[in-house]
């Protein structure tokens, strides 16, 4: 087409003005039809709704994933706890105390303390060549990464994550650095849940919701809390709202996966059961909004603190691969002092439930809360691969157990049990600064299990929430559904829904008659910039002019040909009070750019038109808005 239109030029000269608007016409035609492409791709999208085969696809999908979860848990696990006692252990000699439902809480001292640094260095050093090498995506906390995947990657995780995530997490935390296997574990159930949905060929939307249902069931299979791992899928992905989507398929694989990681490691919860006394006192909730207030402070310190420091390490002009062994050195040097703050610290924490002030001075404890913040900035944030829930319920713990000492000289609103505390803190730091206040007060729940405390949960988690404010821990994050590129194109059906043909129409358009000539159409074309005229007759529509009606004209040489021989006249209209939505549709059906907008009552009536442009533009202007 675009050598006959410069063959033309040539012979017709006289008529450039024409041609001017048939190249702009050409220029706009591809632009034109990715426009199209990308709206019936939307349309498909809302048409694809919940059915039977819906059902058996996530039931079968679900089951597949919380199996790639337990078996991913369960590797991942004793690939901790081999590195833990070959490294810590058998190198320094320091067997870190186990939570209850692990083994024994016990502390036996450190029997090579002075070789920490070095064996930590190590560790970060080691990790860093493998993550850098191999898969820099696998660096930091893996929730973090899982939840960019989806919010921004089509749900797509390399095959390779979760086999370095594991590698390196294990060595990062066995080697002494302060960080939590949930990150690590809620990456590799969500690689293994993004293979599984390329494998089994789902589309990108299933593949995303296959990636949240694989966090929720890793997470719920490691910490044995397949309830609090399900909401949690759902939760952790927004600051202000929740993936319901991936609600029900995630109870299906966090029951699986649970349930394949219990039947090999055991099914008491990781923190024991029957140790926290009830709530029964109305005076208690005083001290425990007191928690919740400091807990969000702290929690504030905690998610500055780690950025801070992460952002620190990025402006350090060395290799990537060197800063983790850095971070790694320093946090061995706070380990020979504070081995407290070292690992997992699970074991301590337990000390904290138990309120065993003798293994676990308030000293200690307080030092612990402060440290374990630098400790845990200073291995993850210089590139070591690990999580940050762990580190935060520890945090959390403590702080609460802290404070319980400072407020149990007031018995009156006060718990006569640190225990409660201790489990109230845990839920409440980490639950305020990640923005998953839900999932944390079930999952802490159900490590304790211990359903006691969810009166005092709720409030202590909810003024956490509040004072943290725009604080946060997971970076990756949105706030809302709305802003997620996910769910971008399903708002963009919304609105079209909600908008009128007549906030989006054009007023006041040019018009031509039947019996106007093709220069006076181009003299129209060029006057006014646009691609489509109407065309009237005594005041009545009766046919639209395009730009491609022009083109037709020019190739069967017929310069001065009339706009009546030219125009469509089998017109396709919308109405002033019809959706955008289903204008759009119509557009798309009929494979048409315009559509005149006339009266219901007096369909000859022009009252405006509508554009493809048109439509676009509201779409961005109300982009804009929020």
């Amino acid at each position: 087409m675009d050598a006959e239109v410069d063959r033309w030029i040539k012979v017709k000269s006289r008529n450039t003005i024409v041609l001017k608007c048939v190249r702009s016409w050409i220029d706009a035609r591809d632009e034109r039809k990715d426009q199209t492409v990308i709206m019936r791709s939307r349309l498909r999208d809302l048409c694809d709704l919940s059915g039977a085969g819906y059902t058996r696809k996530w039931i079968t999908f679900s089951i597949l994933i919380g199996v790639a979860a337990g078996l991913g848990s369960i590797i991942f696990y004793w690939s901790l706890t081999t590195a833990t006692h070959l490294l810590l252990g058998f190198v320094a000699g320091y067997e870190p105390p186990l939570p209850s439902g692990e083994g024994a809480t016990i502390f036996t001292g450190i029997s090579r303390p002075w070789i920490l640094p070095i064996l930590t260095g190590a560790g970060g050093l080691l990790s860093g060549l493998i993550v850098f090498r191999f898969a820099p995506e696998a660096e930091g906390h893996g929730t973090d990464a899982a939840i960019d995947a989806f919010h921004n990657k089509g749900g797509y995780v390399r095959r390779r994550v979760p086999l370095v995530k594991a590698v390196a997490s294990a060595i990062t935390i066995g080697s002494g650095g302060s960080a939590g296997r949930e990150g690590p574990t809620a990456q590799i159930a969500a690689g293994s849940a993004s293979a599984l949905a390329d494998l089994f060929r789902l589309s990108e939307s299933d593949r995303r919701i296959a990636v949240a249902t694989g966090i929720g069931a890793g997470i719920g299979s490691i910490f044995k809390a397949p309830l609090g791992g399900a909401i949690l899928s759902m939760e952790v992905l927004y600051r202000r709202d929740f993936e319901y989507e991936a609600l029900l398929p995630s109870f299906i694989a966090s029951v699986v996966g649970y349930s394949i990681f219990a039947l090999w490691s055991g099914w008491a919860p990781i923190f024991g059961s029957g140790i926290v006394p009830p709530f029964s006192r109305a005076p208690e909730l005083i001290s425990y909004a007191i928690l919740g207030a400091v807990c969000g402070l702290v929690g504030i310190g905690y998610g500055r603190s780690f950025y801070y420091l992460r952002d620190l390490f990025r402006s350090l002009g060395i290799p990537r691969w060197l800063k983790p062994a850095i971070g790694g050195v320093m946090v061995g040097s706070i380990g020979v002092f504070l081995p407290q703050a070292l690992g997992t610290s699970y074991g301590w924490l337990q000390f904290a439930i138990n309120g065993d002030f003798i293994a676990l001075p308030v000293t200690v404890m307080l030092a612990v809360a402060v440290l374990k913040i630098l400790t845990t900035g200073l291995t993850i944030g210089s590139g070591g691969s690990g999580g940050v829930f762990a580190p935060g319920l520890v945090i959390g713990g403590m702080t609460g157990g802290v404070l319980w000492n400072l407020l149990h000289m007031y018995p009156a609103i006060t718990p006569t049990s640190p225990s409660a505390f201790v489990v109230v803190g845990m839920m409440a730091l980490f639950g305020g600064i990640a923005k998953v206040p839900l999932a944390v007060i079930l999952m802490v729940s159900e490590m304790t299990m211990d359903y006691t405390l969810l009166i005092p949960s709720m409030l202590t988690c909810s003024i956490a929430y509040f004072v943290t404010g725009d604080n946060y821990l997971y970076e990756k994050q949105v706030d809302v559904r709305a802003e997620s590129p996910a769910h971008r194109n399903e708002y963009t059906v919304m609105l079209l829904k909600a908008l009128k043909v007549k906030d989006a129409m054009t007023v006041g358009t040019p018009t031509i008659s039947t019996e106007s000539k093709l220069d006076d159409m181009a003299d129209l074309l060029k006057k006014y910039d646009v691609h489509a005229v109407p065309v009237l007759d005594d005041g009545k529509l009766t046919g639209i002019v395009t730009k491609l009606d022009v083109v037709r004209s020019l190739y069967q040489e017929h310069p001065e040909a009339s706009v009546k021989r030219m125009m469509s006249t089998h017109l396709i209209v919308t109405y002033p009070d019809e959706t955008l939505f289903d204008a759009m549709n119509k557009m798309i059906v009929n494979h048409i750019s315009h559509l005149p907008v006339v009266e219901r009552d007096k369909t000859d009536r022009l009252v405006g038109l509508l554009s493809l442009d048109d439509v676009t533009r509201i779409q961005c202007n109300a982009s804009l808005a929020k």
